[in-house]
Order: C-alpha cells, then structure tokens, then sequence
C-alpha cells in the first residue's frame, strides 16, 4: 500500500488541485524545454509550433503538468537572459492555457516568473528553491499557485565542482524544511507546495544514488515529493555508457522514486513512464478501477 508517511492530503496549483486522498496514484510532469542547449533534448523544441506539439503530445501520453524552461541548468551553461527566457516560455504558457493540464514554469529568475504568473501559469518551479525574496514576494502574492521547491548545492556553473555533503538526507530535508517554513510565514501553506530534493545539483553519483534509496526518509512537512530523475548523467553511468538510451533507465528509476513515496515524477518519456505508473498503481491498490483504465474483459 501507499505508506501514510509518504501521503500528503492534495497540491494546490492554480486552477487544478491534486487530490490525494480520492485518488493516490503517482502524477507525471512533462518535460518541455524551449531551449537550445538543455542537456537531453535541447534545440529540438526550439521552435514554438514543434514545442507546442511536443506539448500536446506529452498530455495525450497523459501528462498532467507541462514544465516550460526556457533556461538550460545543466552544469557550466551560460545564463540566459531574462528577455530571452520570456521570449521562449511565455507565448507557449498563452497557447497551453487550455489545453486541459497544469501548466508549469521552470525559472528562477523574478522578471519571468511575474509575467508567468500574470498569464495564469499553475506551478512555480524554482530550482533556487525560493531563496531569492523577490520569488517568495510573487509566490505569495498568488492565493493558489502552487510551488516547486528544490535543493541545490552552489548554482549551475558550478555545483559540480566537488559537491560534498557531511550528511546528505539530513543537509538536504533542513534545507527543504526552511524553505517551507519561511515560504509558510508568508502565508503559503503547505498544501500548495511540492519539495524537490535536487537530483543532480550539486550532487554526484554516489550522492544520487544514496538519496534515492533514502528518499522516504526526507521530512515532508504536509508538502507533496516531487522527483526528476530523467535521463541524468547518473543512469548513463549506471548503463556504463553516456551515449546509452536512457529511456528505461529513466523509467525505472521514476517507479523507484514513487515506490519510496514521490508523488510527482518529472519525465521526458512521459508515455512509457505513465504505463508504468499504471501498473504499479493497480498493484498496490489491487483494483483496476482507481486507475481510470478500462479494460474489455
């Protein structure tokens, strides 16, 4: 069964409220990087009309959050500008707002997420875990948008030069918990707030690895778990290949996120992690019919 610890009652985001209690399966986030240098699949959503069917394809795999990044993060990049990154998310945010799903930005930068959020976007996904005032101050400034907030060890250019931890599930949880408790002194609660321990920022292989065996033992405070564990350096090494697809690597590591209490999984294969998710779910709840699938016996 799905463990209580692991079990928050519902994420409030936006206009869409996920509601554990009825219905406790796993929900996939689609990635959507509108840049052309993120470290999977960057350059190929570039061009609004292929990122928009991107888009729509993910939701028909059933996705039920699109993430837009118009920045890549990937260790050592080069930031992009605010103007850049707005000229690249905002107009996909406009033509998805009714495409049925959450819509979520992936920025960290003030400027972009006010005018996201001006637009409607359901989710702020800040990967400086809110650190910024400024970002708490347009969090709180929405009754209902919901947040990410993930654990990162130094910034992108150089949160891979020798990460160390004296105690990772205990540096990482204190992190995420006074990011909660600050967030929540400012009148955001905790149901619309997702935590995000940071799978590789600021993090090596050895650490991956460890936090994932360990992900049950973060502090959750009421917040939802959400994972993104897709197509990172970490499997590729595991395959003992940095060309290998990653494709079940990253499915396998999503389901081993959620049987360890994630209730949001981050993906770029959105359909083969659904299926997956599918069966998992059926599994533990032994009832085919709390997975709104229907099969012709």
């Amino acid at each position: 069964m799905f463990p209580e610890l692991n079990k928050p009652v519902a994420w409030r985001c936006g206009r869409f409220y996920f509601d554990w209690q009825k219905n406790p399966a796993p929900i996939v986030m689609g990635v959507l990087n509108a840049t052309p240098n993120s470290f999977s699949d960057g350059g190929l959503f570039v061009d609004p009309a292929k990122a928009l069917d991107h888009a729509f394809q993910m939701i028909e795999d059933g996705a039920q959050i699109i993430d837009i990044g118009g920045e890549s993060t990937k260790p050592g990049v080069t930031p992009t500008s605010a103007q850049e990154e707005q000229d690249r998310v905002l107009p996909l945010i406009e033509k998805l707002q009714s495409a049925g799903v959450a819509i979520s930005i992936d920025t960290y930068k003030p400027e972009t997420m006010k005018l996201a959020l001006e637009i409607g976007v359901d989710i702020l996904n800040d990967i400086q875990g809110f650190q910024n005032p400024l970002n708490v101050s347009i969090a709180a400034s929405s009754k209902d948008v919901g947040l990410c907030v993930m654990h990162m060890q130094n910034q992108p250019h150089n949160m891979q030069d020798q990460p160390h931890y004296g105690n990772l599930i205990s540096e990482v949880s204190q992190f995420l918990k006074e990011a909660v408790s600050h967030l929540s002194a400012q009148g955001i609660t905790p149901d619309r707030i997702a935590i995000d321990p940071g799978f590789g920022f600021g993090k090596t292989t050895e650490h991956n690895l460890s936090l994932l065996h360990r992900l049950d033992h973060l502090e959750r405070s009421g917040t939802a778990l959400l994972v993104g564990l897709s197509r990172k350096k970490t499997l590729a090494r595991i395959l003992g290949s940095m060309s290998a697809d990653r494709t079940i690597a990253s499915v396998a590591a999503a389901l081993l996120a959620v049987e360890r209490g994630a209730n949001v999984v981050r993906v770029h294969d959105v359909k083969p992690t659904v299926e997956a998710i599918k069966v998992w779910t059926a599994m533990h709840l032994e009832s085919l019919d709390t997975t709104h699938t229907k099969i012709n016996q």
